[in-house]
């Protein structure tokens, strides 16, 4: 049997399929990177119309990948394992996830509330003006939304929590907080969806398309 073995070839003749699914949709070259990243992920060229996507996200996610020392907020470990860290010290900044620290465990136990939600409670300094990446748990991105209420409010927010208790909601409340985001509507979601956003704009930060 034969068949593609070259991993750069794989990749770009990948894109290259997918790029049919993003024609006609009226992208900036960047926006257009990370539907295809999505698309890829998921191997689900349909999920392109559950995208959601703030006019201002990729302005405002290069916006903060410009500051020194910016924190990449998550809320499991799978999307910081996915991430590029490598690229993000490149660009100075650092991929943060506190869901396994003893002390965020002791009190989750304490309050009954999910570990993920009280990792983000417990972080503001870290998420406020950085980007949060919430992939797995709607309590997770509840919580955030409850911090934007009281005044912290985090640069930018990818919002791509699954499942079929709370993230549909918890989404629905993201597109009307007034954070730059990006989220998959409904049920649909999940960790790796959440990296693919991030890794995209990581590769395509400093583009001649966004720097002019």
């Amino acid at each position: 049997m034969k068949f593609v073995k070259n991993p750069r070839a794989i990749y770009e003749e990948s894109m290259d399929i997918i790029s049919q699914y993003t024609a006609g949709l009226n992208l900036e070259p960047v926006e257009e990177q990370v539907y295809r990243r999505i698309i890829h992920t998921t191997g689900d060229p349909g999920i392109a119309r559950y995208i959601s996507m703030s006019p201002d996200f990729v302005t405002a996610a290069f916006g903060v990948m410009a500051k020194d020392s910016f924190i990449i907020y998550t809320d499991v470990n799978m999307i910081k394992a996915g991430i590029n860290e490598q690229r993000v010290a490149e660009l100075g900044g650092r991929v943060v996830c506190r869901i396994a620290e003893p002390e965020i465990i002791a009190e989750a136990r304490r309050t009954g509330e999910t570990r993920a939600m009280t990792a983000v409670t417990q972080s503001k300094d870290l998420i406020a003006g950085n980007m949060v990446v919430i992939g797995n748990a709607p309590t997770a991105l509840f919580a955030v939304l409850r911090l934007v209420s009281q005044g912290i409010r985090p640069g930018v927010i990818v919002g791509t929590p699954v499942g079929f208790v709370g993230a549909r909601e918890s989404k629905e409340e993201l597109e009307k907080a007034g954070i730059p985001y990006i989220t998959i509507r409904g049920t649909r979601g999940g960790s790796t969806v959440a990296a693919a956003v991030v890794n995209a704009l990581l590769y395509n930060y400093g583009s001649r398309e966004e720097t002019g």
